[in-house]
């Protein structure tokens, strides 16, 4: 997971959700084999996840890999699982087409395929947009495949591109783009982001007085908080809530703002619920080596998580509900 460089703090939130969830299941196992991890700092670039993975394989021997957490970093460690038969789950990492790469390899995000048809046709019928600009991280392998799923959802919908403005990982000044769109008069502006850069975005636009709706790629009460009040409004497609009624979310939420002093974010919900997700397959595999690990995964159906009902489909991605939520009051709340 990413500890220092660029992506540090999302990679503390994610640490957070994965030491808590160990925890638990330690704690659920007294007297029984314990869990412990080997956690290595990936840098927040793609570079360092290869090093890393390398070392957990060659040096550690490991037979399952949590992580990484981008989808530029799986797609350059995915394969390095791929040539050493060795198990890797990603708990964050969601653009389309690196659960293909193996058999071995697992996401639990909804993949941008899924959300972004899904969050388009749901926002469109009730905003009625016709015409969008769109702006991109285009150094980023999430933020990429995201704006091209919804390039493919706005032309399924009929919907107009009026511009589409790219900036890349670390930018702070986002203000020539956003003129740039202010000047056509979209009717929405789509944001497709990693965590650090979202806020900046949201304040700028609001400082120039577009008042249109944002909808921003996988928005947390951590970046909402961030943006402050030019958050209001701004809608998210996600999988999930601390408010969600599904099996022991309540109790997860309780636990980890008990720990860490405050309600946990999708980051660390998602890193969480790997966990329970691998444990799973671990306790239902015949033995721990990676094939059976594998296998296990692979057959993960309806099983119950914060999440709701999850499973895997053929190519390791993960199966459930996806969410629309809109910020009300400072809050994500349900986009209805």
């Amino acid at each position: 997971m990413p500890l220092t460089g660029h992506l540090a703090a999302a990679g503390q939130l994610m640490k957070e959700g994965y030491d808590l969830a160990l925890a638990e299941i330690n704690m659920a196992q007294l007297g029984s084999t314990q869990f412990k991890f080997i956690v290595k700092d990936d840098n927040s670039t793609p570079e360092g996840a290869v090093v890393v993975f390398n070392e957990l394989i060659h040096e550690d021997g490991v037979s399952v890999i949590i992580g990484p957490a981008t989808s530029s970093a799986t797609k350059a460690v995915f394969p390095i699982a791929r040539d050493n038969q060795v198990v890797a789950i990603s708990s964050t990492a969601g653009a389309r087409g690196l659960g293909a790469i193996s058999d071995f390899v697992f996401r639990v995000p909804l993949t941008t395929d899924v959300v972004a048809p899904r969050g388009v046709k749901a926002t469109h019928a009730k905003l009625g947009y016709q015409q969008v600009a769109t702006l991109y991280d285009i150094n980023d392998e999430f933020s990429t495949d995201r704006d091209a799923a919804l390039q493919e959802a706005f032309t399924a919908n009929g919907i107009d591109v009026l511009t589409t403005e790219t900036f890349q990982s670390s930018d702070i000044d986002f203000s020539a783009q956003l003129t740039r769109i202010q000047a056509l008069n979209p009717d929405a502006v789509f944001v497709s982001a990693l965590p650090p850069e979202k806020p900046g975005i949201l304040i700028q636009a609001r400082e120039l007085g577009i008042s249109v709706p944002f909808i921003v790629s996988s928005l947390t009460d951590v970046e909402v908080q961030a943006a402050g009040a030019a958050a209001e409004g701004a809608i998210t497609f996600i999988g999930w809530l601390p408010t969600d009624d599904t099996p022991g979310n309540r109790d997860f939420v309780q636990n980890y703002t008990d720990t860490y002093g405050m309600e946990p974010n999708a980051f660390a919900t998602a890193s969480y619920t790997t966990v329970y997700i691998l444990a799973e397959a671990i306790k239902n595999a015949p033995s721990t080596d990676s094939t059976a690990i594998r296998d296990a995964l692979a057959n993960i159906k309806d099983f119950d998580t914060v999440f709701g009902k999850f499973s895997f489909n053929a190519d390791g991605d993960a199966v459930y509900e996806p969410k629309v939520l809109i910020v009300q009051d400072g809050t994500l709340q349900p986009f209805e």
